[in-house]
């Protein structure tokens, strides 16, 4: 299923040159809970977590997460579902 969120923290560790493994064990979290939200594979995150990122990012949580319009009750393979 098609979901229209996309989950820029690559991007927002890029500009504020800070590595995956150091956001981690700054908010508390495993690397590997972080990197499914990095990979945009999550499908859930608490506003707690969202909070510790923008806190630690300096970012609002707009610039982590985007909305993509789309229609969605597409699949991934492009059938409607």
């Amino acid at each position: 299923m098609f979901v229209p969120i996309v989950v820029n923290l690559d991007v927002m560790l890029a500009k504020r040159k800070r590595r995956l493994g150091d956001l981690a064990d700054a908010i508390g979290i495993s690397i590997q809970n972080l990197s499914i939200l990095k990979t945009g594979k999550a499908k859930a995150m608490r506003f707690s977590t969202l909070s510790a990122i923008c806190r630690e990012l300096d970012c609002r949580p707009g610039d982590i997460l985007e909305y993509v319009p789309g229609d969605e009750g597409e699949t991934e393979s492009g059938e409607g579902g």
